[in-house]
């Protein structure tokens, strides 16, 4: 992916999401329904997030699995959900280089 402008990287992002069959994946390594809407999330994905990989955290939210093993992927696809959570609501800005 080459982003040429500022703007365009998270439309960018959702397209490569969508052509490479990882919609929705998220959804499912949480057991969380795809119809739950990811902002609500944004607690466990921020424990996600600070939590290294291999140790284990509870779930806060009332949806999907108890307990999860925070592993290499589940760790991406989290902070990555959540990169584009803060974005879309203008708390974040992806730092371009040069």
């Amino acid at each position: 992916m080459v982003v040429k402008k500022d703007k365009l990287w998270m439309q960018e992002l959702t397209e490569e999401m969508k052509e490479g069959g990882t919609e929705g994946s998220l959804h499912r390594m949480l057991g969380v329904p795809e119809s739950y809407n990811m902002g609500d999330m944004m607690t466990l994905l921020g424990k996600i997030k600070v939590t290294t990989i291999g140790e284990t955290i509870n779930n806060p939210l009332l949806h999907g699995k108890r307990q999860f093993k925070v592993t290499p992927l589940l760790k991406k696809r989290a902070v990555s959900a959540w990169v584009r959570i803060r974005a879309s609501r203008g708390l974040y800005k992806k730092q371009l280089p040069g």
